[in-house]
Order: C-alpha cells, then structure tokens, then sequence
C-alpha cells in the first residue's frame, strides 16, 4: 500500500521561504515520477514540479521556475524548496506518485496521492 505523506506547510509573509516534505511508505520511489500540484479555492489543482526520482529529470510550471526546487533525500521523501513566495503561491499542496516512466503533468497521470498540506503567504 503506497502512502505519501506531506508535511512543512504553513504561514509566510511574501518573499520568505517554506521547505516542504513528502514522505513515501510503501514503495521504493526510486522507480516512480514523484510531482507536487497545488489547489487554490475555486481553481483546478495545477502541477507545480515534478521530478523523475531514478533519472533526475525534473518539470517546474512557469510560475514557479527559479523560485522552487524539487529534489530526493535517500529516505524515500521527496521536498520542494520554496523561495520567495508570493500571496498567488497560496494553495493546498500536494504530492503524488506514479510508476510511470515519463513524468505527468496532469492529475490524471498520478495514481497515488497525499492529502495535502496548506500553504499561505500573506502580502
């Protein structure tokens, strides 16, 4: 049974930083795309960056390129650095999983996920 896990989420004033974790029980994510989407109230849920765990091939929206990085421990958790975040970052964050060997942009390519941790910067 794949769980992820995510925790790091909190409250930040814009320009700060917040590290966020996704801890996976299950399965050895080595083989797997692991990515983080977020869901803003009243917005579809949007890939932030994803990250192909054995290669190290990584996918970052626009939005978030050069602001965020996503990376691995050797624990099997995989974090997104967030820095200089902005009010518009504000969302419930979620990590997902999928064996896939080509990494996903969309929901509908992850099998597993998180339930998610909320994030607000505000202004």
């Amino acid at each position: 049974q794949v769980q992820l896990v995510e925790s790091g989420g909190g409250l930040v004033q814009a320009g700060g930083s917040l590290r966020l974790a996704c801890a996976a029980s299950g399965v050895t994510i080595a083989g797997y795309s692991v990515a983080w989407f977020r869901q803003a109230p009243g917005k579809e849920r949007e890939l932030v960056a994803a990250t192909r765990v054995i290669s190290g091939g990584t996918l970052y929206a626009d939005s978030v390129k050069g602001r965020f990085t996503i990376s691995r421990d050797s624990q099997n958790t995989v974090f997104l650095q967030m820095s200089t975040l902005k009010p518009e970052d504000t969302a419930v964050y979620y990590c997902a999983a999928d064996r896939s060997r080509s990494i996903g942009r969309l929901p509908a390519d992850y099998d597993y996920w998180g339930r998610g941790t909320q994030v607000t910067v505000s202004s």
